[in-house]
């Protein structure tokens, strides 16, 4: 640790050496128009737009970096009193070959495309993409954190319209200013980024230059002037639905809720209410997500929650400001932070005891009874946000031979969370902030294993230097929680943090606790952009009292973890190669006891070539270790080093046809344990507006520590173990066709089938061993017997002919099919018309046997559940 503090020291001292350069920067003026004076057409005929001066010279960033792009662009801008105007010129001497490919909003980046990144905001740190494809699909994205990353849900209300001549091809943009934020002052000034693509050379030119190896793209920006005594409208924009459905299912004699058929009906308002210039107001209230992708299917068999990632409009739009995370990197804590979305109407937590006779119908989620978030930013650099949610107490009726009563199984509960960032310095730091509350109302003693209140909160730093190429972030966390006894018990037992594992002295479990706190963060140092070299040293903490899984994301509580990532970037063509990336990374683990748990690295590349085909690759290594979690509260286990690889292609992916693979591979350096795991993947482009796609995978896993239970025997606990064979067969499919930009129609669908066979039981005898022989004592044939009635496994551990303890049968066969089919029609600009049709078969057996035809052949037996929803929305703005 030292040496890290030592090394930190001296970077820091390297960073304030050096100061960033001011660039020059482009500047393009803006001219009013006469109201109404534009016809959008794409062609941009009108004497107007000649008033306009004309930007060109544009410079080439990929593949050849500050160079002459192979045609050039040039682009127009003027505006009204409530509308931008944006013309683009893209010339091209082969018209015949612009690539013009119909798709749905905001997936039409398969084609020639221009487009205008506006940072309205002039803070450097925010920008707002407006972009168009040669066949006049429409894409819009949010671009944040310096334009490192983007948020492609935002769907303002604009229009565009394209035109192909012998020169080329134009474009032409209208947007309105009430779907910008920006400062009221007399005159705007704004960032302004305008770039096209020539998608068969795969192409991209700027205006105003954008190196390869910016970290912050949008602070090279060029800047727009001219827009003068332009108020920001607070207009109110209002989004009425109405949703009908009917559900199909398998009909269950004696159960009076499974009839075979369920109709259902519903209404709700979304809208956004301008309460400032620069602050905007989300509303929802009712809201329905019939019309959003299935998850997809998956076994869990570890010890950690699954994360799903968040698909519903309401909670991706605008995320951005809304985030904060505490993961680092790609690996298994990058999710980590305070706000994960999918709490907010998430299943409910109860399901009720039922005797025989008894049959219950429960809420597949907790409606969500309405929403607000308010997100903006000040002319001063103040990023503000807030969302306020409340979900319903839900119930769960339960009938007995035609008399019903209603079981709560989730209580009324509010979600809050508030954020701040504030700019200092140009953008070149960044100070902020982030609390959240969840409060329940629990009335119910079955309900007390909840928390009634939890609260977190965070601070963090982001600073730059050298033109914002080395960065120093900083990220603090805290966590409150309160509730029952018995609430606190379930947190202090559960997977996050296990305080009842015996030799875990720094932790105790308290069985009358009723309140837990802890605390946690992260620190990166490094060099992110300025050249081909780039490298982070950081690290983060998780004090053991750590809980965030109210409203936020947590693995796992009760570490520090230490690392250091060197990676190295080609961009430039060099032989056969296009672009080269190249990585390497260590990471160091401990608790907070100081024990060491582990220690693991990873090298890695991706090489794209000159004939746009790809490959990629790479090894990792863990040394052996402590796994705190293994046991599911037990002891410490010793964890057994292991290796692996992995391997990647791809064809040229502006072809019609393209198809690609992985495999990875890998073992455990002591035992049997070992796993194999590979994939196709073909798409084909039909025409230009019908694609489909098949994605097959297969995996195989041999572990031979598997956790299955744990017992007791003559007072003493028994961790029982064994070996796993599990096979994962999945197809992944989807068809798109784009009728108009306005009207598609998309299919996903995906056959889900893993089978887990298990075999050479044992138990644990001393878990911190180092040799594998030592850690477990194998059940011989006279210690295990088979039940054959109940297909678990009787032990007679002490050979006296009796019985000691029965072991469950953990062989499964898992089959589940699911599939969405959306037919998605923009009728007027903003208002929607959804067709849905969503199924889902799914089917369990205690059977280890894996066949692979019959196995889908039985998937596609199973009695499927079928909905059927239409849903029709209206925009209009007041």
């Amino acid at each position: 640790m030292r040496q890290f503090l030592a090394v930190l020291g001296l970077l820091l001292v390297f960073q304030f050496v050096f100061a960033g350069d001011a660039q020059q920067k482009r500047v393009y003026v803006a001219v009013r128009f006469p109201e109404s004076s534009i016809h959008l057409d794409g062609k941009a005929e009108e004497a107007v737009w000649f008033t306009a001066p004309r930007a060109n010279k544009f410079i080439q960033s990929e593949p050849y970096e500050n160079t002459e792009p192979t045609y050039q662009s040039y682009f127009r801008i003027g505006y009204d009193q409530k509308n931008l105007y944006v013309f683009i010129r893209a010339f091209d001497d082969e018209p015949q070959k612009i690539v013009r490919r119909v798709a749905r909003r905001d997936e039409g980046d398969n084609s020639d495309e221009v487009g205008i990144i506006l940072d309205t905001y002039h803070d450097q740190r925010t920008a707002f993409s407006f972009s168009v494809n040669a066949a006049g699909v429409r894409m819009d994205e949010v671009r944040s954190e310096g334009g490192f990353r983007s948020d492609d849900s935002w769907d303002p209300v604009w229009e565009a319209a394209v035109a192909v001549d012998d020169s080329g091809w134009t474009a032409e943009f209208k947007i309105p200013f009430s779907q910008l934020r920006f400062a009221g002052v007399p005159e705007q000034v704004w960032g302004l980024e305008v770039y096209r693509v020539l998608y068969r050379k795969q192409e991209v030119s700027y205006w105003s230059f954008i190196p390869k190896d910016a970290a912050q793209p949008i602070a090279y920006f060029g800047i727009l002037r001219g827009i003068q005594n332009v108020q920001p409208s607070r207009r109110i924009e209002l989004l009425p639905y109405v949703v009908g459905s009917r559900e199909t299912f398998l009909k269950e004699p004696g159960n009076p809720f499974r009839t075979g058929e369920r109709l259902n009906g519903n209404i709700g308002l979304d809208g956004k209410i301008g309460i400032t210039s620069d602050m905007n107001l989300d509303i929802t209230i009712n809201p329905d997500f019939g019309q959003v992708e299935a998850d997809p299917s998956v076994v869990n068999l570890t010890e950690f929650e699954t994360f799903y990632q968040e698909k519903r409009p309401f909670f991706i739009e605008g995320n951005n400001i809304l985030t904060f995370s505490l993961g680092l990197g790609d690996g298994n804590s990058s999710r980590e932070g305070l706000f994960y979305s999918r709490r907010i109407g998430r299943p409910p937590h109860y399901w009720p005891v039922l005797s025989s006779g008894e049959y219950a119908d429960v809420p597949r989620n907790t409606a969500i009874l309405g929403a607000l978030k308010l997100t903006g930013k000040t002319a001063s650099g103040l990023s503000v946000g807030a969302l306020e949610a409340v979900t319903a107490q839900e119930y769960a009726t339960v009938d007995s031979a035609g008399r019903r009563r209603k079981v709560t199984v989730e209580p009324l509960t509010n979600y809050f969370l508030g954020r701040m960032r504030q700019d200092y310095d140009g953008g070149n730091m960044v100070v902020g902030g982030m609390v959240t509350a969840t409060l329940r109302r629990i009335n119910e003693p079955h309900l007390n294993f909840l928390n009634k209140q939890a609260y977190t909160g965070g601070f963090d730093l982001t600073r730059f230097w050298k033109n914002k190429t080395l960065m120093l972030d900083v990220k603090t966390a805290f966590s409150h929680i309160t509730g029952n006894p018995e609430a606190l018990l379930r947190v202090q037992t559960s997977s996050t943090h296990y305080f009842q594992r015996p030799d875990a002295h720094h932790v105790s479990l308290d069985s009358n606790r009723t309140q837990l706190s802890g605390h946690g963060g992260s620190i990166a140092f490094g060099k992110v952009g300025g050249g081909h070299l780039q490298a982070v040293i950081g690290g983060l903490w998780r004090s053991p009292g750590l809980e965030l899984n109210d409203l936020g994301y947590l693995r796992r509580a009760d570490q520090i973890a230490q690392f250091v990532w060197i990676g190295y970037r080609e961009w430039e063509p060099r032989w056969i190669f296009r672009r080269i990336n190249t990585n390497f990374n260590v990471e160091n683990e401990w608790d907070f006891s100081g024990e060491k748990l582990g220690w693991g690295m990873n090298v890695n590349g991706w090489f794209q070539f000159m004939n746009f085909w790809s490959m990629g690759g790479g090894i990792f290594f863990s040394g052996p270790g402590y796994s705190p979690t293994k046991l599911r509260g037990g002891p410490m286990y010793r964890t057994s080093a292991d290796i692996g690889q992995f391997f990647h292609f791809g064809t040229d992916s502006r072809k019609d046809v393209q198809f690609g693979g992985n495999l990875s591979a890998g073992k455990n350096l002591e035992g049997k344990s070992r796993w194999i795991a590979g994939g196709i993947f073909f798409r084909w482009r039909i025409g230009s507006n019908f694609s489909w796609s098949v994605r097959p995978s297969l995996s195989k896993n041999v572990y031979d520590q598997q956790y299955v239970m744990q017992t007791s025997f003559n007072g003493e606990p028994r961790y029982i173990l064994a070996t796993i064979d599990q096979k994962t067969l999945s197809v992944t499919i989807r068809l798109n066709y784009s009728i108009t930009p306005d009207l598609s129609i998309q299919y996903y669908g995906q056959p889900f089938v893993s089978v887990g066979k298990y075999s050479e039981f044992k138990y644990v005898t001393h878990p911190r061993a180092p040799r594998l022989e030592d850690r477990l004592h194998w059940y011989t044939g006279d210690e295990i017997t088979a039940d054959t009635r109940s297909g678990g496994y009787w032990v007679d551990e002490d050979h006296d002919g009796v019985d000691d303890y029965w072991i469950y049968n953990p062989d499964f066969n898992f089959k589940q099919f699911r599939s969405n089919l959306v037919i998605r029609w923009e009728y007027v600009p903003g208002s929607t018309l959804y067709l849905v049709w969503t199924q889902e078969r799914t089917g369990w057996l205690p059977d280890g046997t894996f066949d692979a035809k019959n196995n889908f052949r039985e998937l596609f037996d199973i009695f499927p559940d079928n909905i059927f929803l239409i849903k029709l929305n209206y925009w209009f703005s007041l």
